[in-house]
C-alpha cells in the first residue's frame, strides 16, 4: 500500500489508469504558505517605511512672524434693529459712515468677515443693501448671526 493521498481517480490496488510507478497522480494544490509569508514581511516593511516617507524631504524653512497659525479672524459686527438703524459694532452710524468704516476694515485686512445680525422684521431688501455696501467696500465674506430656537440644542 502506498503511503501519502491519492487523487480521487486511481486506487491504492492500481485498478485504473497507470500513471507511473506506484499509480498515483501527482498532487496539483498550490501552497500558499511562502505566498503569506511573502506577504507578511511586506506588509511589516510597508508599516515601518510608512511614516518616514512622509516628511523624506528635509529642508531648513526659513522663519518669519508674518502668518502665525494662531492669529484669530478679524471681524466686524454690523446690525440691524426691527426700526431699520444701523450699527457698526454697537455704534449707531448711518449708510455713508457704513461704509466709510468698512472700507477701512477691508484696508487692514481683505480677510475681515462681516457679521450681519438682523431683526427678522427687517426686510430682505434692507438686508442685501448692507450686503451690498459690504462687497463695494472690498468686504465679501459674510456670516448671518442668528440665535437657536427656544427648545432646540445647540450642535
Amino acid at each position: 500500500m502506498a503511503f501519502g493521498r491519492t487523487s480521487l481517480g486511481s486506487s491504492a490496488a492500481g485498478g485504473g489508469r497507470a500513471t507511473g510507478a506506484g499509480g498515483q497522480r501527482p498532487l496539483s494544490d498550490i501552497n500558499v504558505t511562502p505566498l503569506v509569508d511573502v506577504m507578511l514581511v511586506l506588509l511589516v516593511i510597508f508599516i515601518i517605511t510608512a511614516p518616514l516617507m512622509a516628511s523624506s524631504i528635509k529642508l531648513d524653512l526659513p522663519q518669519t512672524d508674518a502668518g502665525q497659525p494662531n492669529d484669530t479672524p478679524k471681524f466686524v459686527a454690523v446690525s440691524v434693529d426691527a426700526a431699520g438703524k444701523v450699527f457698526f459694532n454697537d455704534q449707531p452710524v448711518t449708510d455713508d459712515e457704513l461704509a466709510g468704516r468698512l472700507q477701512k476694515a477691508a484696508a487692514d485686512s481683505k480677510d475681515t468677515e462681516v457679521q450681519l445680525r438682523a431683526d427678522q422684521t427687517v426686510p430682505y431688501g434692507r438686508v442685501v443693501a448692507l450686503m451690498g455696501i459690504a462687497n463695494k467696500a472690498g468686504l465679501s465674506r459674510i456670516g448671518f448671526v442668528t440665535e437657536a430656537a427656544a427648545g432646540e440644542k445647540p450642535r
